[in-house]
């Protein structure tokens, strides 16, 4: 009860330093899909470029990483070079996720967790002077380890030490129960366009409502408490 409660009271950790990518279940839809958002910067360790949607589904250090030691990403019905569609939140029909990310972005007024303003945005890729669309996830499971990569709407170039940044937020057709909770980071020092990080959580953004019903409950039970205690020394100073 007390680590379950604490994942819903923690902050979305976030990090200067690397790429993130925050994954959650979907608020509409959670038996069948997640929500994914983008955030962070890092720089490029090698020139490349990243593949399309339509590039052979097969892992390369150019636009996927593979996680570390502790990098089991996927828990059932693992991948097999798999690419995956990632529709723009904002675009879709699922409104109560979208309301969720809207409502928390600065100003918005709910404050338990807080995504940038960029959380908005459709999942975009920046490196250098060049952007663009993330428009599909490529996953796979095999001997060598779990792996994640990104594939563009069109192919992205990019050179050695160059920034890179992405934002946005989107939706797969894949539910959390596939995933392993945790945070995890790529593994190695492979070309690519930077540090990631991956953060599964197994739990829907809290709303607010929750965080009322949670505290809700331990003040009344604070009260019944106290009311038995007051109770129990009244009949004992009735009895003496």
């Amino acid at each position: 009860m007390v680590s379950a409660l604490a994942a819903l009271l923690d902050p979305v950790e976030q990090s200067q330093a690397q790429l993130v990518i925050d994954v959650y279940p979907s608020q509409d839809n959670p038996t069948n899909q997640t929500l994914w958002i983008f955030s962070g910067n890092s720089s490029a360790n090698d020139s490349f470029s990243t593949r399309t949607s339509s590039a052979n589904s097969i892992y390369s250090h150019r636009d996927t990483w593979r996680f570390a030691s502790n990098g089991n990403l996927y828990d059932a019905n693992n991948p097999s070079r798999q690419i995956l569609a990632l529709s723009p939140l904002f675009s879709s029909s699922n409104t109560a996720d979208r309301d969720s990310v809207l409502s928390r972005i600065p100003g918005g007024g709910k404050t338990n967790i807080t995504f940038a303003s960029s959380a908005t945005n459709t999942p975009m890729i920046t490196i250098g002077s060049g952007n663009q669309t993330i428009s599909h996830f490529f996953m796979d499971n095999d001997s060598l380890g779990d792996a994640l990569g990104i594939r563009t709407s069109s192919s992205l170039s990019y050179a050695q030490n160059e920034a890179s940044s992405w934002v946005g937020a989107g939706i797969i057709n894949k539910p959390i129960g596939d995933f392993h909770a945790g945070t995890f980071n790529r593994a190695g020092t492979h070309p690519w366009f930077g540090n990631v990080r991956t953060i599964v959580h197994s739990q829907v953004i809290p709303e607010p409502k929750e965080y009322a019903l949670i505290f809700g409950l331990f003040a009344l039970g604070f009260v019944f408490f106290h009311r038995r205690r007051m109770q129990k020394k009244r009949q004992q100073a009735t009895a003496s």
